[in-house]
């Protein structure tokens, strides 16, 4: 996957993870939150030995890793 399309990827499941926890974030948040998202949705997915097909699958990946990011983040603080 190139960069761009991995930054997009990011950016949209940033946008839709804040969606659904409820919070209203920047732009740059949502992208770092969705990039982060990506990568521990992708490791967990991985673990799992679920595969993601497309860029649905990848999208749908990410997002769920973006609201376990933002509900851990939620934790912490």
């Amino acid at each position: 996957m190139s960069l761009i399309i991995f930054l997009v990827v990011g950016l949209i499941a940033g946008a839709l993870a804040s969606y659904i926890m409820g919070r209203q974030q920047d732009l740059l948040v949502n992208l770092l939150i969705g990039v982060i998202g990506a990568v521990v949705g992708g490791l967990l997915a991985g673990l799992l030995g679920i595969g993601a097909f497309g860029l649905i699958g990848e999208i749908i990946i990410a997002t769920l890793g973006a609201i376990l990011c933002i509900w851990v983040w939620l934790r912490m603080r």
